[in-house]
């Protein structure tokens, strides 16, 4: 089940996605953290944020509308608070979700992290807007994404994953930026910008009037990015976007992931990821594989 990401070796390909698992200390007497690959950490951010006002969560019929707002303890609070005991559990594999709304603020919460042992990789969300340039998303604009990762390619001292925008016309050119400014490896796709309406209230559901949308409902799709962007690029693919069951892991897998990140379908069953990764081995004893890995761009056309 072992897989390599980034130089970074994991115990199986199934990972627990950002902003579905905590610090990762909240699930640790639910799911065996040793079982699962890794685990990927709320955003974390320059400065404590308080993310968005309520309601902030919607059930769809296939999916989750959520704007949390990057709500999170903030860098140093994490790495004085989560670190200590995150690096007690046996067997946990900790990616640092960073974001910010400057590159300068990108580049302070990797600083602060680089002094902090027992974290494996970063993952930088370009998927937040740049205030320096008009509230732009870095990862809608290539010049943009590309500065972003190259300057903090330069400051990290460990691999950058980048998790990209899926809201974007060519995701496999934001792709092919990403690598060439330094990129270890890319995670994708992030959430799809949606709006669901109260029609009895005539309001939106969601008190930030717009959301975005995970779940099985954009499963299609993401795995279309999946397998373009890796016909586009070399590094590393963490495929992601309504992964319920291993057979969903092994199509994005099929399409040209590396490894998987299991988010919204730890909602309805905190257990998923450990779930989906036990069921990924059965899968491949039942179907004779002897590597996991050897799914990666396996698709027979």
């Amino acid at each position: 089940m072992r897989v390599t990401v980034a130089g970074v070796e994991l115990a199986s390909p199934v990972i627990a996605a950002s902003g579905t698992f905590g610090y990762g200390v909240e699930f640790e007497e639910i799911v065996t953290i040793a079982k699962i690959g890794a685990f990927v950490t709320k955003g974390l951010s320059r400065e404590p944020m308080a993310g968005n006002p309520t309601p902030r969560i919607v059930e769809t019929s296939s999916g989750m509308l959520n704007a949390i707002g990057l709500q999170n303890m903030g860098v140093k609070a994490f790495v004085a608070e989560k670190m200590p005991r995150l690096r007690q559990i046996p067997g946990a594999v900790v990616i640092a979700n960073v974001f910010g709304f400057t590159i300068d603020d990108c580049l302070e919460v990797i600083r602060v992290l680089n002094d902090a042992p027992g974290i494996a990789m970063y993952e930088l969300n370009a998927s937040c807007p740049n205030t320096s340039h008009g509230g732009m998303v870095f990862g809608t604009d290539q010049h943009l994404l590309a500065e972003l990762v190259s300057k903090c390619e330069r400051a990290s001292l460990r691999p950058l994953i980048v998790k990209l925008s899926p809201n974007v016309t060519s995701i496999a050119k934001m792709a092919k930026s990403a690598e060439d400014a330094g990129a270890s490896g890319l995670s994708l796709v992030n959430t799809f910008l949606s709006m669901a309406i109260d029609v009895e209230t005539r309001r939106p559901r969601i008190a930030n009037v717009t959301a975005g949308l995970s779940g099985p409902a954009i499963k299609p799709i993401a795995v279309r990015m999946v397998y373009e962007v890796a016909n586009a690029v070399k590094i590393p693919i963490l495929g992601m976007g309504g992964i319920l069951r291993a057979e969903d892991a092994v199509e994005f897998m099929l399409a040209g992931a590396t490894a998987v990140q299991v988010g919204t379908a730890s909602y309805a069953d905190p257990r998923a990821v450990e779930n989906i990764a036990n069921g990924l081995r059965r899968w491949c004893a039942t179907h004779e594989v002897a590597q996991a890995s050897s799914l990666t761009r396996g698709l027979q056309l």
